[in-house]
């Protein structure tokens, strides 16, 4: 019974969680915002749509990338 109870909890756990995983691996600005509000709000259908919209919305973080061969010091 409970090997059954962890087979399904895993794969609703994720499903729950898919906004704070899709922000994630996107690298946004707010993954904590979206984890806070998917984990108090996300049980609402409502508050996991805001929180998965917010997650696609959400901008990366933004990683310079210099050439070879040029340093800059600030």
């Amino acid at each position: 019974m409970h090997v059954l109870f962890a087979l399904f909890l895993l794969p609703f756990g994720a499903i729950h969680f898919l906004p704070t995983i899709i922000a994630a691996l996107r690298g946004g600005r707010s993954v904590v915002g979206i984890f806070l509000l998917n984990l108090f709000l996300g049980w609402t259908v409502i508050g996991w749509i805001i929180a998965l919209i917010w997650a696609f919305r959400d901008e990366p973080r933004y990683v310079y990338v210099y050439p070879q061969g040029q340093v800059r010091r600030f």
